[in-house]
């Protein structure tokens, strides 16, 4: 099984939304905001090729919207997901699968492009894979999370007949696992990925960069806050006592790190890139 990073955007989000009540004279000690109190992140997906299937985690956002929607999230249109799967020696049709973490733009948007007036899948060969709870929650959305769900991501996707939905906790396939997490949205798929070297867990919203791991560096933009806190918290006990791997999709300077105690608390052990960690 070969793991490879692959990243679809490079942009920027607003300091407030990525780490909600903290108070930024505490968390731009650990990531650097702009003059404007922006963040440099990314949308880092993981591309697994078993052999027999290549599964690529979520998609980034695409780039089927007007100019003004990616002007205001000061998008790099240098980096898009085709450039950077080409790269790593890839095109859309290797693609088997692609699994969705959740369904907000920033994960799905380049699921489904644009070609003239029409709306057609990316990876039009593979199977793609999201929580039934999670489609339910998209295509009937709640006030705070509407602005993140797009018709134009979700229906091509559901018309398609490529759309499988999990329903609980379990195996995937040999050497993944899926868990369901709730906290940032309803029904957030999070992969454990079994290796030699030990377990990879694709972080997704759950915990979005290194800087995050504190119990309460929670995002402004989490449905469930105080749920995200009982499920990080969970989580990051089992981390420490298994040394998980952790895989950043959005940190821009952290791809992995373990996890470690501290007198207040969990925080970012040792840094490293997912090759180094598998060597």
């Amino acid at each position: 099984m070969k793991l490879i990073p692959v990243i679809a955007d490079v942009w920027k989000m607003d300091g407030g939304v990525a780490f909600g009540v903290v108070p930024k004279s505490i968390w731009q000690k650990i990531y650097p905001a702009d003059e404007n109190n922006m963040l440099s992140i990314v949308d880092r997906c993981l591309l697994i090729d078993t052999g027999e299937r290549r599964i690529l985690t979520d998609t980034g956002m695409g780039r089927k919207r007007d100019e003004k929607y990616y002007k205001y999230r000061f998008v790099d249109h240098n980096v898009t997901l085709e450039k950077s799967l080409a790269e790593a020696g890839y095109n859309t049709s290797d693609i088997t699968d692609v699994l969705l973490t959740h369904l907000h733009d920033d994960h799905v948007g380049g699921a489904v492009k644009a070609i003239g007036t029409d709306l057609v899948l990316t990876f039009a060969e593979a199977t793609h894979w999201c929580s039934i709870s999670q489609w339910e929650w998209a295509v009937h959305p709640n006030v705070r999370e509407a602005a993140s769900y797009f018709p134009d991501n979700l229906w091509p996707l559901h018309d398609s007949g490529r759309l499988r939905f999990i329903e609980s906790d379990g195996e995937f396939i040999p050497g993944i696992d899926l868990r369901i997490y709730n906290g940032h949205t309803q029904g957030q798929i999070i992969p454990f990925i079994k290796t030699p070297y030990g377990t990879v867990v694709y972080m997704g919203d759950f915990i979005a960069t290194a800087a995050n791991i504190p119990i309460p560096y929670v995002p402004s933009v989490d449905s469930q806050p105080l749920v995200s806190m009982t499920e990080k918290a969970e989580f990051l006990e089992e981390a420490v006592s298994n040394n998980y791997c952790l895989f950043f999709e959005h940190d821009l300077y952290t791809e992995c790190c373990s996890v470690a105690r501290s007198p207040r608390g969990f925080t970012a052990g040792k840094r490293f890139s997912l090759k180094e960690f598998c060597s």
